[in-house]
């Protein structure tokens, strides 16, 4: 049955997210068959954060998907996501500290999420250190594009200083 259950979960994967009902039908196949299917809980907690905004159900899939493996790590970030847009803060500070330590995560981009998370905290410094560690774990060119945009958008968003305020008068006073 689990290579029954797999097929459901291939169409599921490949009707998302440009067909909601494929995907949906072919998920509900695929739990009828393993009900404990963690590709298939993360995709259904992604169908409920992503495109139906329900993050209440998106969490109870995602938790379920972590309760059943602790090593999906394809259930982090998505999970972190939806903490994040509902405003589960702590929720979320908590989840990407375990999720650091689990063995084989990808830990630029739990940093990442981790910068994003103090950025909502408005602690902007802190999320450029995290910026900082993230970049030391990325190891591919898109993802590293990914990290200097979000290191770009918390520095747009950081009080200007004094110091920094006389400095630009100076400049245009020179020219």
């Amino acid at each position: 049955m689990g290579t029954l259950a797999n097929n459901y979960i291939f169409k599921a994967l490949d009707a998302y997210p440009y067909d909601l009902e494929e995907a949906i039908e072919a998920l509900t196949y695929a739990l009828a068959y393993d009900e404990k299917n963690t590709v298939a809980l993360c995709l259904m907690g992604r169908i409920h954060a992503e495109a139906l905004h329900n993050y209440e159900k998106a969490k109870e899939y995602y938790a379920e998907a972590l309760a059943e493996n602790i090593h999906a790590f394809n259930v982090y970030p998505n999970y972190i996501n939806v903490l994040l847009w509902n405003e589960d803060l702590k929720e979320a500070e908590k989840l990407i500290d375990f999720a650091l330590t689990v063995k084989g995560s990808d830990k630029a981009v739990l940093y990442l999420k981790k910068a994003v998370l103090k950025e909502q905290l408005k602690k902007y410094k802190k999320a450029l250190k995290f910026v900082k560690i993230a970049k030391e774990y990325t190891y591919n060119a898109d993802f590293m594009h990914s990290v200097n945009e979000v290191r770009d958008r918390i520095k747009e968003k950081m009080p200007v200083t004094k110091k920094s305020k006389i400095s630009k008068k100076n400049k245009k006073k020179k020219k």
